[in-house]
């Protein structure tokens, strides 16, 4: 294992962290028992797996890096130079004293898994070691048991963390995969006749670094904060998991057209209409800025090291009645979205870390991370899950929770994903400023039930 630099964007999850909001996705896994010390042989299991993946011994290290310059530097500037010109980096590099002891930890018996989830959630992770955690949380009654995996978000997007959680756990039927075509081979310099298509390249980048950044100044002119969800930080979390049977959106998808994801956004802007509503808060009006991840990066990518991310950025129709017209409303937004394409807008302003030097990333992290509650009010992402089970130890894997992270400044982030059948809505909030998070989410299986009614023939 060699280190290697952090890509913008990590370098800037990096440097966005704070004691109150750390920067670590998170997936709280039920599992089934076969017996009652199923828990704890987990426990055994993930330190003796962890410490055979590559990926999770690694660490990141701030560095200092020395300037690439192409050209030297006059005499004059050069002789006033006491210290080397440099910028402020990160790389990721193997822990020499890595002991997987240290990452996975048996818990005593929990009556709750959410709550428990919840507390372990808030505590950042330790910057000087590798940026992961398990914690295996056994059940009161011994017939189930939980695992909560933590992965810093510089360390490992949704699909790198995937692919690190899925390398301790056993597949339960695996599919069967076929050869890909070897890439073609490629010099390590351009060609002459090429470097006119890499000046347009580049130019291209600056331009649409500036579309970027006009697009994020004038949303964030317009953005009328919810109260409700954007509130200042306690540090403290709480969380939420609702299942829904895929059956029951699909029937939805068809009756009202778009995407699943489609439908699946539009019940987040309908639960959160009733939860306003009850709570005292009129949903008359409301349309939060929603920002929706996008990654630009694929799946099987061979070294899937680094975020690649964009976004889309799309009012949810809170306050909208109708729950036809709702989702409505959210496909014609993400088609929107789409034709404008995942490069462009308000929405894709993660791409604009590749034009920042690694020294802004250090400087500018913390200021970015406060204007985050002027550019959007909730977080809604889609974390990809294999199509086949989990099992670990013999125990399957019934149940997955994905977690996000919180923004500064915000109160609730909710995750999707989709495991055998069902989907599984993670949510996380600030627990002080959303006490009643298990209100919402049962109004996302209650505004389930609303679309299937008035869907139904």
């Amino acid at each position: 294992m060699t280190s290697d630099p952090l890509a913008p964007l990590d370098l800037a999850f990096w440097n966005i962290e704070s004691a109150d909001h750390p920067m670590h996705l998170g997936a709280l896994g039920i599992f089934s028992a076969h017996s009652p010390t199923a828990a704890a042989h987990a426990a055994d299991l993930l330190a003796a797996r962890a410490a055979a993946v590559p990926g999770l011994r690694m660490r990141i290290r701030d560095t200092w890096r020395p300037l690439d310059l192409r050209h030297p530097l006059p005499h004059g500037l050069r002789d006033g130079l006491r210290r080397p010109l440099g910028l402020g980096g990160a790389t990721r590099e193997p822990d020499p004293c890595f002991d997987p002891l240290h990452h996975v930890r048996l818990h005593a018996p929990a009556r709750d898994f959410q709550a428990a989830a919840g507390r372990l959630m808030q505590r950042p992770l330790e910057r000087n070691r590798p940026p992961w955690e398990a914690h295996v949380l056994p059940g009161e009654a011994g017939d189930c048991f939980a695992v909560l995996f933590k992965f810093h978000h510089a360390l490992a997007d949704g699909l790198r963390a995937l692919s690190l959680a899925a390398a301790v756990l056993d597949p339960m039927d695996l599919p069967e995969r076929r050869p890909r075509p070897a890439a073609p081979a490629r010099g390590t310099l351009p060609g002459v006749r090429g470097l006119p298509r890499l000046v347009r390249g580049a130019l291209a980048d600056v331009g649409r670094a500036l579309d970027i950044g006009a697009s994020v100044a004038r949303s964030t002119l317009a953005t009328r904060p919810v109260p409700a969800l954007t509130a200042e930080p306690t540090g403290t979390r709480r969380t939420a998991g609702v299942v829904l049977d895929i059956d029951d959106v699909h029937l939805v998808r068809k009756a009202v057209g778009g995407t699943v994801n489609d439908v699946l956004i539009a019940v987040v802007a309908g639960a959160l209409r009733n939860w306003l509503d009850e709570r005292g808060d009129s949903s008359e009006g409301v349309a939060p800025r929603a920002l929706i991840p996008v990654s630009r990066r694929r799946p099987r990518t061979a070294h899937p090291q680094g975020n690649r991310l964009s976004g889309y950025l799309m009012e949810l129709p809170v306050g909208v009645a109708d729950p036809l017209r709702r989702v409505a409303a959210v496909r014609t937004a993400m088609d929107r979205n789409k034709d404008a394409g995942p490069d462009r807008g308000a929405g894709a302003v993660a791409l604009l870390a590749d034009h920042v030097p690694a020294l802004g990333h250090r400087l500018g992290g913390p200021l970015v991370g406060q204007a985050a509650r002027l550019w959007f009010d909730i977080l809604v992402t889609s974390v990809p899950l294999p199509g086949f089970g989990l099992r670990l130890g013999g125990n399957p894997l019934t149940a997955v929770y994905p977690f996000a992270p919180l923004a500064p400044g915000q109160s609730l982030a909710v995750a999707v994903s989709t495991y055998r059948g069902h989907v599984h809505y993670g949510l996380v909030a600030d627990a002080k400023a959303v006490p009643d998070l298990n209100r919402l989410a049962r109004a996302l299986s209650e505004e389930v039930e609303t679309l299937l009614t008035v869907c139904a023939p």
